[in-house]
């Protein structure tokens, strides 16, 4: 089975991204950062004080035109408003998009808040917006194991990516959703971009629980992402023993995140 996990961007490279997608030939698909509007296709523009984005207007529908034999599963964090080409005013969804091969069971879904509740912004905010975990649980057939793909995408904080007592309650409800979804045999994988450093009490929490870390302090960030702070995706399983491969793939770029493939 492959995992492939990267904050897709909001689709800022969805051309890349799509055509990318059929190639990784992955199973399990983790994206983090999908939008959703409604009724509205193509390009918008997403402000929140700081920062102007482009973004697509339904990248979750981009991604499963790309994936047409995936089962796909979206959860919204928050929404708020977006702009299209005409300076029209949409309500726009954000959040985590898990899409697994239709050849693959999904045997069971859950999730958390792992930051706040779900908000509907009348004015995006720069700092402290809900963040969520999907859990999707599989069967390795080949294996005959149980999986389960947690994804999550961390707290973003304008001030940097060092701990906080925000990003320590994170973690413990992250290890929270594990603890309660896990079966005895079943493997775990979490991943996803945690806006962590390498040294962030985060995978000591998840630790506890048996998880380890296979990135470490490895670049996972592209040519498209200018700051010097190269740390933000990460990817954790249960048993390491179970790894064939795990790559940071370098091309091609199709975020400013580059994109995680494990194979177990």
């Amino acid at each position: 089975m492959r995992i492939a996990s990267v904050n897709a961007w909001g689709g800022a490279l969805c051309d890349e991204l799509v055509a990318w997608l059929p190639r990784s030939e992955a199973q399990v698909v983790c994206l983090q950062e999908v939008t959703r509007t409604p009724g509205l296709t193509g390009w918008t523009r997403f402000e929140d004080g700081e920062r102007t984005l482009p973004q697509r207007a339904d990248l979750l529908d981009d991604v499963r035109v790309a994936l047409p034999r995936h089962q796909a599963i979206f959860l919204a964090s928050d929404s708020g408003p977006v702009h299209d080409g005409t300076g029209g005013r949409h309500r726009q969804d954000f959040g985590l998009a898990t899409l697994v091969a239709e050849h693959l069971p999904v045997v069971g879904v859950d999730s958390a808040f792992v930051h706040g509740q779900f908000v509907d912004h009348v004015e995006w905010t720069v700092a402290d917006r809900p963040r969520i975990a999907l859990a999707v649980r599989t069967v390795d057939r080949a294996a005959d194991r149980s999986v389960w793909v947690v994804q999550v995408h961390g707290l973003r904080d304008p001030a940097g990516k060092a701990d906080t007592p925000a990003r320590r309650g994170q973690a413990d409800r992250l290890a929270d959703l594990v603890r309660r979804i896990r079966g005895p045999q079943d493997l775990v994988v979490v991943c996803g971009d945690f806006n962590l450093l390498p040294d962030s009490a985060t995978f000591d929490v998840l630790a506890e629980i048996g998880l380890t870390d296979l990135v470490g302090a490895a670049d996972t960030r592209t040519s498209r992402y200018p700051k010097p702070v190269r740390h933000a995706s990460y990817l954790l399983i249960s048993d390491v023993a179970a790894v064939k491969r795990f790559e940071i793939l370098t091309e091609p770029e199709v975020s400013d995140h580059r994109a995680l493939i494990l194979d177990i």
